[in-house]
């Protein structure tokens, strides 16, 4: 499995913006869909963008398109999330994950992905 270790996250107003990366170590990055997910206090782990191993398909949810970005470099191993427009039903832990098997397939299911980070917490005070 890879490794992953997200950073970025924070405190930032409404409105406001944050750039998150995920930084990878221990596979093949570049054989990887990627993908966001975040996590609100009392709710299930929700979709937010998933990024193929090239980085020339994306797929977003619907909360987050037009406000968020995804991009990757296979180069650096790391793939980053950068949010604007930030509202409060933003605020949530943000993980990064990997697919390892599915290949050209982008999925949005949580269960599909087989590593995780840790996690990175933002919160859109407003």
């Amino acid at each position: 499995q890879v490794q992953l270790v997200e950073s970025g996250g924070g405190l930032v107003q409404v409105g406001g913006s944050l750039r998150l990366s995920c930084a990878a170590s221990g596979g093949t990055f570049s054989s990887y869909p990627m993908g966001w997910f975040r996590q609100a206090p009392g709710k299930e782990r929700e979709f937010v963008v998933v990024i193929s191993r090239s980085g020339g398909r994306t797929y977003f949810a619907d909360s987050v398109k037009g406000r968020f970005t995804i991009s990757r470099d296979n180069a650096k191993n790391t793939v980053y999330l950068q949010m604007n427009s930030l509202k409060p039903e933003d605020t949530a832990v943000y993980y990064c994950a990997a697919d390892s098997t599915r290949g050209v397939v982008l999925s949005t299911t949580p269960a599909d992905f087989d590593s995780w980070g840790q996690g990175t917490q933002v919160t859109v005070s407003s």
